[in-house]
């Protein structure tokens, strides 16, 4: 089913922000439920190319549904781990589609920004693949964003037409049997789960998805 292509204009909204003033911005979108080590690593990987990255919590996505912690909790998961590591920022945004998270930005940290997402190759499918409802709408999008893309379950081939706008990212690790719905199931069995999730966050982690 097309997907409708308008542009929500809003505000980002920081929850921490790591001094300084970057020029070059990535940012990571999730749902973060919860913030696991394959996020932190995604992170990290892009801060050999970017100077500073976001974690984006936003409000709303064309294709998820919240359950489980409300956002105030998961922000505070998101604020804990940025603030225990260098050049990372935490934030809600409105929008839920990139286009909309970058502009978001780009107008939180000023018009010259230059804006970078993060993501893993099934994020990167799905927005290359998605149907806007208006032929060109990828091409246009690649104007104001860049992609940068870590391999999940496979490594993502980049379109020839998009190599100018879509990048990879090289892993420390292989973090494909790592994920938030593994965590909540691990949680939810009683097995073991606290390697998957950043060791300053674990106790509140464990209140959370127990509780």
């Amino acid at each position: 089913m097309a997907q409708s292509y308008r542009v929500i204009f809003c505000y980002v909204d920081f929850v921490y922000r790591a001094p300084g003033q970057p020029s070059h911005v990535g940012v990571l979108a999730g749902t973060f439920n919860p913030v696991t080590i394959a996020h932190v690593a995604l992170a990290r990987c892009g801060l050999a190319r970017v100077d500073e990255v976001v974690f984006a919590l936003p409000r709303r996505f064309p294709h998820k549904e919240y359950t489980g912690p409300g956002f105030d909790e998961r922000a505070a998961l998101l604020k804990a781990v940025a603030a225990g590591l260098p050049s990372l920022s935490a934030a809600y945004t409105n929008g839920g589609l990139f286009i909309e998270i970058a502009r978001e930005c780009r107008d939180a940290y000023g018009g010259d920004i230059r804006v970078s997402i993060l993501c893993g190759r099934d994020a990167a499918e799905r927005v290359v693949g998605w149907d806007y409802g208006e032929p060109g709408t990828v091409d246009k999008m690649f104007e104001e964003f860049g992609l940068m893309v870590a391999a999940r379950r496979g490594e993502y081939t980049v379109p020839h037409a998009l190599a100018h706008a879509v990048s990879r990212l090289e892993l420390d690790g292989s973090f494909d049997d790592v994920s938030a719905s593994d965590v909540r199931r691990r949680i939810a069995a009683g097995h073991a789960w606290e390697s998957l999730v950043p060791a300053i966050i674990r106790e509140k982690v464990r209140r959370l998805y127990t509780r």
